[in-house]
């Protein structure tokens, strides 16, 4: 029986990860995403987490500062969730001569690594999470849309054992010179 089981979950995992779709679905499209050109400098972002079943679980505010020399840069994420509980990650990423992006941070366990195409970056990492006061290492499939030049969507899918766990979205944008994100 254990087996049959363990059969049909691959099976199911296999045909779900064939109908995801490739960094190379975005080769042709517009505008071209460079990571070290949209983070460098401030941004603001708003997002949430959402269970599997899409319950919004918590929503957060981010205050971004990146900054670059040649192919290495530092990402500063401070993160307010909508329960006052504050958060810091610093990301270290490199962009290898072939066109990856590679990340690392305290908390990531397994680095990120990745590529854009078009407009979009898709990276996947291991990210050690709190949950209910144990740490769980979390894989995040993470895709970045860049709408625009200063407006970029950030969608993650998280999973733990293969398994959806839940979702990240976050709306990321640059900020002007007096501070404010643009407004739509």
């Amino acid at each position: 029986m254990r087996t049959l089981v363990l059969g049909v979950t691959f099976a199911l995992s296999s045909l779900l990860m064939s109908c995801s779709s490739k960094i190379e679905d975005y080769a042709d499209t517009s505008p071209r995403f460079a990571l070290e050109e949209y983070f460098d400098g401030e941004l603001t972002a708003h997002g949430m987490v959402q269970d599997r079943s899409g319950k919004v679980l918590r929503r957060f505010t981010v205050a971004m500062v990146g900054t670059w020399q040649g192919n290495k840069g530092t990402l500063e994420e401070d993160f307010v969730y909508d329960d006052g509980e504050q958060q810091r990650r610093v990301w270290h990423i490199e962009k290898s001569a072939d066109g990856h992006y590679s990340g690392t941070a305290s908390d990531v366990v397994v680095p990120a690594q990745g590529q854009a195409k078009g407009f979009a970056l898709n990276w996947r990492y291991t990210l050690a999470v709190p949950v209910d006061g144990k740490i769980w290492n979390i894989d995040f499939n993470d895709w970045m849309y860049q709408l625009d030049e200063r407006r970029v969507l950030n969608r993650a899918d998280m999973t733990k054992w293969g398994f959806k766990v839940g979702e990240v979205t976050l709306w990321i944008e640059r900020v002007n010179g007096e501070g404010e994100g643009v407004k739509l």
